[in-house]
């Protein structure tokens, strides 16, 4: 099957070469477009048999399954671009949160899904956000979730949890790296042990801490009892996390939906105004 990308920046690069290093697609099964096309040229100089297409509809033309991974407000050019090229049978796929099915139905012809990906799927693992539209039979949705399982693990989602479920698992490594940055500037600050020091033993901590996870050795509320012994330096610690943390989270998702808001009425307006 022939894969198409529409755009090749940030996360379109890290599905190309997810699913590249997995085995789960040759270079030569891969076309792609962008706007700056060295970048199409970077990537067919790493992954020989890589085609560069000359432009979006190129792409369309000669895909059954084409990704667009572009921002939400290029999406109307795109969408009018490639509409009347697009055929029934096709499965194009959005990657952008903002951009809702019924936006994907109203303006091809074809059959849509929208899957939102995470910077851990470079590495085969985290998961994938998947909702499907009603034209996806049954054949399209195991095609879909087929090749996205090699990268990570796939969760069919509804679209009204959306941005929470983007929060967790698209941003969530971005969020869970900032946090660990400041845990390691205090680190620096509060005592003699060097940034090195104090990286290297945070990252360490952190791959020990996803292997007791994944392997089941234990849930989150069973690590903590585990760790916390009565009377110990964790559970004075876990005070204070409990105490300055206060309504962080809750602040912190309240303003990622202000901005979903945000951008949706700017694709509002983009596609219906």
């Amino acid at each position: 099957m022939q894969i198409g990308f529409i755009g090749t920046g940030s996360m379109g690069s890290i599905l190309i070469e997810g699913f590249i290093e997995s085995h789960a697609l040759l270079p030569s099964q891969i076309i792609a477009s962008n706007r700056s096309p060295e970048k199409v040229h970077l990537l067919a100089e790493r992954y020989p048999g890589l085609k560069k297409a000359c432009g979006n509809r190129e792409v369309v033309e000669e895909s059954q399954l084409v990704l667009i991974c572009v921002k939400p407000t290029e999406y109307k050019e795109v969408l009018d671009e490639i509409a009347l090229t697009t055929r029934p049978a096709q499965i194009v796929i959005s990657i952008t949160s903002p951009i809702y099915i019924r936006d994907l139905e109203n303006h091809l012809s074809c059959k849509v899904a929208r899957v939102i990906p995470s910077i851990t799927n470079l590495v085969g693992s985290g998961t994938s956000l998947v909702t499907f539209s009603e034209r996806c039979n049954q054949s399209d949705r195991r095609k879909i979730l087929r090749l996205f399982s090699h990268i990570s693990h796939s969760v069919e989602i509804s679209e009204d949890i959306t941005r929470i479920a983007s929060d967790i698992s698209s941003c969530g490594p971005a969020f869970v790296s900032f946090l660990l940055q400041k845990w390691i500037e205090a680190a620096v600050e509060e005592t003699s042990i060097s940034r090195e020091e104090a990286t290297y033993l945070t990252t360490q901590m952190m791959i020990g801490f996803g292997k007791l996870l994944s392997e089941g050795k234990f849930s989150l509320p069973s690590l903590q009892q585990r760790v916390c012994v009565p009377g110990g330096i964790t559970g004075e610690g876990i005070k204070a996390l409990d105490k300055e943390s206060g309504d962080l989270f809750n602040r912190l998702f309240q303003t990622t939906h202000a901005k979903f808001d945000e951008d949706i009425n700017k694709v509002r307006q983009m596609f219906y105004d």
